[in-house]
């Protein structure tokens, strides 16, 4: 069959998606691409959602990833609003809505993840907002504006923490729940983790650790208070709910593909069938890092992992073993962080410059996570700028470096390689 013949599928019209749609087409791909997605939206970037267009800096429009007729004009078909439903390998049929069925040569899982649902009662009164989509930021950001409302984040994550940020700038009081005793423990390590919850109460943000949800209240339908595990009542006009997020895997295990925290793929982005292949959130990948599969929930993992997919559809030598990569904008505080480690799989951390606020200011410092043989495994730029590739690199390295040289802001990080 030769390629203009082929039909290749992406199921998730997300970054992932629409970065290797694109791709496939840049790469000179004249086959039919179709690109499904069950938002009504073509593909966007999340990251603005909890940023900028949140805070209602920046145009709802800036997130997307392109004009609404570029796709045309790239001959890709969009199908939004409609759900795949059933993925059957042997027959190389996808089912779209549970009735229609879509004949591919390969298909790409660019499913992504979905929320946590909050399972308690009152979870569906109005005003208990998630934040996955651009028509619940839209929903959000309505609910902020104007300022002196009441808002309940439940989970101190990224996103939660994004929020409280966001809320606080539209002048609303934000009280954060968190079953953990500091906001990113898990991620961040007490450490770290402690500067973060220190900028938020100095922004007037409250805390309630080591607690849950046990219910929602409200009068009618509108929501008034969120009841605590202990049965303290916290009054809200808005609850935010940010407990993490879970893997898309049903077309994957529907299919009878190999699922493992994710759609398991060698390093060229193929799943256990040799004509499906995975990206993004969705997708569990070998990393030398991690040593073993790794999955990852950020903007560069979809980014960078959606044109790999392509490349590899097409038949194209790929070995993807990107850095996980991510960043966020908190206040006044900007950062990036390079790397990876488990939850408390780290044995020392070690800060180049005071991260302690000082005057309310957010100093500039670097801060990286060493383990037991003094190799970093992951680093974090903050209000510091244009480091990421030398962290990035001291990282791949996998050396020991002599802490004292680390934590020196007069020794170049570059001194630090091998």
């Amino acid at each position: 069959m030769s390629a203009d013949e082929r039909t290749f599928v992406i199921v998730g019209a997300s970054l992932a998606g629409g970065k290797a749609a694109e791709t496939l087409r840049a790469e000179g791909f004249t086959g039919r691409v179709v690109l499904i997605g069950e938002e009504t939206e073509p593909p966007y970037e999340r990251p603005p959602l909890s940023k900028g267009y949140l805070l209602g800096n920046d145009p709802r429009e800036q997130a997307f990833l392109h004009e609404p007729d570029w796709w045309q004009q790239q001959g890709i078909e969009l199908l939004l609003g409609r759900r795949a439903t059933m993925l059957d390998a042997a027959s190389h049929t996808v089912t779209l809505d549970g009735v229609a069925e879509l004949r591919y040569d390969k298909l790409l899982l660019a499913t992504g993840s979905r929320v946590r649902g909050l399972r308690v009662p009152g979870h569906d009164l109005h005003h208990v907002r998630y934040l996955r989509t651009v028509d619940e930021s839209d929903a959000l950001l309505a609910d902020l504006r104007g300022g002196g409302k009441r808002v309940v984040v439940i989970g101190a994550g990224w996103i939660g923490m994004e929020v409280a940020a966001a809320a606080r700038h539209h002048g609303a009081e934000v009280t954060v729940v968190e079953r953990e005793p500091l906001p990113l423990r898990s991620v961040l390590g007490d450490e770290v983790a402690a500067l973060y919850r220190d900028l938020h109460e100095h922004h007037g943000v409250r805390f309630r650790f080591g607690s849950g949800v046990r219910e929602l209240r409200g009068e009618g339908r509108e929501l008034t208070t969120v009841v605590l595990d202990d049965g303290t009542e916290l009054p809200a006009d808005i609850a935010v709910v940010a407990i993490g997020v879970e893997p898309a895997t049903e077309l994957a295990v529907a299919a009878d593909l190999t699922v493992a925290n994710g759609v398991a793929t060698d390093s060229t982005l193929r799943t256990s069938d040799p004509d499906i292949y995975a990206c993004g959130d969705v997708a569990a990948v070998p990393s030398a890092l991690a040593g073993g599969p790794l999955r990852v929930e950020h903007w560069a993992r979809a980014h960078d992992s959606g044109p790999a997919a392509a490349r590899s559809m097409l038949g194209q030598p790929v070995e993807f073993d990107a850095m996980p990569f991510f960043f966020t904008d908190q206040y006044d505080l900007g950062m990036e962080f390079s790397g990876w480690f488990p939850p408390g799989g780290y044995a020392q951390v070690v800060f180049r410059g005071d991260p302690a606020l000082k005057d309310g200011k957010v100093p500039e410092y670097l801060v990286f996570w060493l383990d037991d043989q003094r190799r970093v495994r992951a680093g974090m730029n903050v209000n510091v700028w244009d480091v990421a590739d030398q962290i990035q690199a001291l990282i791949r390295a996998g050396v020991a470096v002599d802490p004292a040289r680390l934590a020196d802001p007069s020794v170049p990080l570059t001194d630090l390689l091998p």
